[in-house]
This record gives C-alpha cells, sequence and structure tokens, in this order.
C-alpha cells in the first residue's frame, strides 16, 4: 500500500470526525435543551442512545461488512454521517434529530473497526500497534478536543455553527478518502463462521472483560470529573476548562506511549496500568481539593487514560487475530458496555457518598481487573506453550 504514513493520517482524521459526532454533543446539551424546548435530561438521550446504538450493533456491523470492499464501505459511512451532520444543523424537531443520532451510530463501529483493521494492515506486524497507536490520536481528539471545540463553538456563535463542525470535519475526510485511499480488497477468504468460532475461545471473553473494566476504570471518573472539579477541587470555572484541556492533551502522549509499550512489552504495561490507575486515584482522591495539584495529577493521568484507550483494543484484536473486523466491533461494544456501567456506578457512589467518592469505581474496576489480566496472562502462555509442542 503506497503512501502508508498518509492513509493512517486520513483514517486519523476520519476517527477524529466519527467520534467528535459521538461526544461532541456532550459540550452541546445546556444549548440543545434551550434551543429545542425540552429538559437537559431529555437532551442527554442524545448521547446515550448513541452509545446503546454503537454498542448493539459493534459486534453486528463490521461481520456482516467485513466482505465488501474496504474504501467502499468506508465511503458509505462517512456519506451517511455527512447526511446526519447536515440534516441536525437545520432541523427544528428533536425527534428528527434523535432519529440522524441512532442512524450514524449504527455505522460508527464499522468505520473504527476499519481504520484500525487497515492501520494495522498497512505496516509489518511489529509494528501494528505503533500505527494504530496513530489512529488512536484520533480518538483521543474526537472524545476529549472535541467537545471543548463544539461547545466554544455554541457561545461563541450558536448552536447550528457548532453542528455545522461535524459536517465540515467528516466532508474533508470523505473528500481525502475519495481522491487518496486506494481500493482495499476484503478479507474474502475469512467467513463468517471463521470468524464468529473466536467467541468460542475463553481468552477472547477473558478479554473482553478485561477491556470492559478499563473503560469502567477510567470513564466511570470522567464522567463525572467536571463534577469533581466543581465541588471537590472548586476551580474557577477557567481553570475547569484548562484542565480537561491538559487531560485531552494527555490523552495523545498516551496514545503514543502505548504504541511503544505494546510493540515491547505488552503483557508488562497491561498489567502494570491497572497499578497506576489505583496509585493516581489514591493521590486524587488525597489532593483532589487543591488546584494545582490537581493540574499535575490531570497531565499523568490523561497519560495513563490514553494509554489505557490502546491497551483496551489491543487486548480484545490480539486475542482474536485471525478475526480482525469482528474482533474491533467487539472491542468497541466492550468499551462502550464499561463506560454505561461504571459511569452508572460511578454516580451511586456520588450519590450515596459524595462527589470525591466517584474515586472508588475506579479503584474497584482496578482492583478486580488485575485478576483478569494475571488469568489472561496465564491463558496466553498455556496457549504458546501448547503451539511449541503441538
Amino acid at each position: 500500500m503506497k503512501n502508508n504514513k498518509f492513509i493512517i493520517f486520513i483514517l486519523t482524521i476520519g476517527v477524529f470526525g466519527i467520534l467528535n459526532t459521538e461526544m461532541g454533543f456532550i459540550g452541546l446539551i445546556p444549548q440543545i435543551a434551550s434551543q429545542f424546548d425540552v429538559t437537559t435530561s431529555t437532551a442527554g438521550w442524545l448521547v446515550s442512545i448513541f452509545a446503546i446504538g454503537i454498542a448493539i450493533s459493534g459486534p453486528i456491523m463490521p461481520l456482516l461488512l467485513s466482505k465488501v470492499e474496504r474504501k467502499k464501505v468506508m465511503i458509505i459511512v462517512l456519506v451517511i454521517f455527512v447526511i446526519s451532520n447536515l440534516v441536525s444543523v437545520f432541523t427544528t424537531s428533536f425527534a428528527v434529530l434523535l432519529i440522524v443520532r441512532i442512524i450514524p451510530a449504527i455505522f460508527h463501529p464499522v468505520y473504527i473497526s476499519l481504520a484500525f483493521s487497515v492501520a494495522s494492515d498497512s505496516v509489518k506486524p511489529e509494528n501494528a500497534p505503533k500505527a494504530v497507536a496513530r489512529v488512536f490520536i484520533g480518538v483521543s481528539a474526537g472524545m476529549v478536543v472535541g467537545v471543548p471545540i463544539v461547545n466554544f463553538l455554541a457561545t461563541q456563535f450558536n448552536l447550528q455553527i457548532a453542528l455545522l463542525f461535524f459536517a465540515i470535519v467528516n466532508i474533508a475526510v470523505l473528500v481525502l478518502t475519495l481522491i487518496y485511499v486506494p481500493k482495499m480488497p476484503a478479507k474474502a477468504s475469512i467467513t463468517y463462521g471463521t470468524q464468529l468460532r473466536v467467541l468460542k475461545r475463553p481468552l477472547t471473553w477473558i478479554s473482553i472483560l478485561v477491556s470492559t473494566l478499563f473503560n469502567a476504570a477510567v470513564f466511570g471518573v470522567y464522567s463525572y470529573f467536571t463534577d469533581f472539579l466543581n465541588i471537590v477541587t472548586q476551580a474557577p470555572g477557567d481553570f475547569v476548562s484548562i484542565i480537561l484541556f491538559l487531560y485531552g492533551a494527555s490523552n495523545i502522549i498516551g496514545n503514543i506511549i502505548a504504541g511503544k509499550l505494546l510493540s515491547s512489552i505488552p503483557k508488562k504495561a497491561i498489567l502494570a496500568l491497572p497499578f497506576a490507575l489505583i496509585v493516581i486515584y489514591i493521590i486524587m482522591f488525597g489532593l483532589g481539593s487543591f488546584l494545582i495539584p490537581m493540574m499535575i495529577i490531570s497531565i499523568a493521568w490523561g497519560t495513563l487514560a490514553g494509554i489505557s484507550a490502546n491497551v483496551t483494543q489491543y487486548v480484545v484484536t490480539s486475542s482474536a487475530p485471525d478475526a480482525p473486523d469482528l474482533s474491533n466491533g467487539i472491542y468497541l461494544s466492550a468499551v462502550n458496555f464499561g463506560t454505561t456501567v461504571g459511569t452508572f456506578i460511578g454516580g451511586l457512589f456520588i450519590t450515596g457518598l459524595g462527589s470525591n467518592y466517584v474515586l472508588i469505581i475506579g479503584i474497584l474496576a482496578s482492583i478486580i481487573n488485575v485478576i483478569f489480566i494475571i488469568i489472561r496472562n496465564k491463558k496466553i502462555d498455556a496457549n504458546q506453550k501448547s503451539q511449541l509442542t503441538s
């Protein structure tokens, strides 16, 4: 494949556009509630319904489209996102806005799955984690940086300008894909039955649990990070934005570090990560009321969260390398489920004990994850020994 680096760059921007469409609405909830005359909780369904759509379609859509030529699939998904983005700009109906959130959510896992698979296939096998890590920069930017960008646009201009930003990014990626991405035949030799067979492996299910717990540990806390900064840290409004930006920028640094770690010491890196998260959350529990320490903690935590994003994808896909599209879809379902469960339990701790105790979900999920990571590593060792003796 020619111009591999440029193709990976296009995929990174594409993933940013897709994730920004998903997560960017978090920064627009107040404006949407006001403009469409609905409650804040009702407007929140625009975020929830997208996540539910991904969780349901994650294992299904990438598998169904795995035999279709890859560039064609990417173009179809991008066109769907562009149309949905444009409709959301001009609609005055909240019901229509909900519908144009559901449709792209169904196809979201297809593009993300393909982006990871294409990036991985475009380099030598030993460099695959580094290539995937570059694409993950788009994931981090879409999930974290996109929120303040669209919030700024909505605040400084209006809601329509912010929504138009989603469309502009996806249109740009669509044009770049049409011009520069070559045709990429699907791996037709991999049958649906062969891909589904990976679900019979205990290692696959253990890896799904590990991935789910990592996301519960990170996003169960991050979902309430603004609340934590407002109530526990009592940070001024400008400093909340600065701390959130530091966290997001550190995510990207974590992506780069993760690519190197997973290429050289994957098992050690995966096992060390939950311990590092536990230490960060304990420090945050003790120093969360101090502004300057929280700025430093946000950088360290953001870096670990960036590493975690790569690790969650790696643990699932490396357990099923013979079904890359399906395993990437399963990964997306696992992390969305982990986010949902972690956020729910984190909310219970806040309601029952107070905002500072949201950190308990991060600590508990990490402790449980250590057990499953050890089991996973032993399973990998056992599989490698059986392959050597057979």
